[in-house]
C-alpha cells in the first residue's frame, strides 16, 4: 500500500505517501488519546489550522470541525483560550520540520493517514510525550476534571491529543 497524496495548500506543494492503515500501526509508545477528527471537532488552534488544506484530509473530518477560514477565533477553542505561539516562533524555535510547514498537528494529521518518516516520526513522538509536564502540573494543582483550573495548560494538552477533559 503506498497511495500518493498530493498537497497544494497556501504553504506547501507537492506529495507524500501512505503506508500504513488509517489510524493503525503506530509506534508502541505513541498512544494519543484522541484523533484528529476527535481534536477538530472539541476546538483546537482557534479553528485556523486546517482550513486550507482539508483537500489533503477525509471530508468527514471536517463536518464537526470548529473552523475560522478568515483568522482565529479563539471562542472556538474547547477551553475558549489562546494556548497557541505563533507559528513565527516554532519556526524560530527550530521545532517545524520542513515536511510538515504548520508543526506537530499537521504531522499527526499525516501519521494517522498511515504516512512514515522515521526519524521525524520519532522525533515527534518525543516532543509528544515531553507534553506529559503539563499533564502532571494539571494533576498536581487541580482538582481531577475541574475543567476550570488551568484552562490554558488544558488547551495546550489537548492541541497534543491528549484528552484534557479526563485529567
Amino acid at each position: 500500500m503506498h497511495k500518493k497524496i498530493n498537497i497544494n495548500d497556501k504553504m506547501q506543494k507537492g506529495h507524500y505517501f501512505l503506508s500504513e492503515e488509517v489510524g493503525k500501526n503506530f509506534d508502541p509508545s505513541f498512544k494519543p488519546e484522541l484523533t484528529p477528527k476527535e481534536m477538530l471537532k472539541l476546538g483546537v488552534f482557534g479553528g485556523k489550522y486546517m482550513t486550507d488544506c482539508k483537500k489533503e484530509f477525509p471530508e468527514d473530518w471536517f463536518k464537526e470541525a470548529k473552523l475560522s477560514p478568515k483568522r482565529r477565533n479563539i471562542e472556538l477553542n474547547f477551553f475558549k483560550v489562546d494556548a497557541s505561539l505563533p507559528l513565527k516562533e516554532w519556526q524560530k524555535k527550530g521545532w517545524i520540520h520542513p515536511q510538515d510547514p504548520r508543526g506537530w498537528f499537521q504531522w499527526y494529521c499525516r501519521y494517522y493517514m498511515g504516512r512514515r518518516t522515521p526519524e521525524e516520526d520519532q522525533r515527534q513522538i518525543k516532543r509528544w510525550k515531553a507534553i506529559n509536564r503539563h499533564i502532571a502540573a494539571i494533576k498536581k494543582n487541580c482538582t481531577p476534571k475541574d475543567l476550570n483550573c488551568r484552562k490554558k495548560q488544558r488547551q495546550a494538552v489537548l492541541h497534543w491529543a491528549y484528552d484534557a477533559r479526563k485529567i
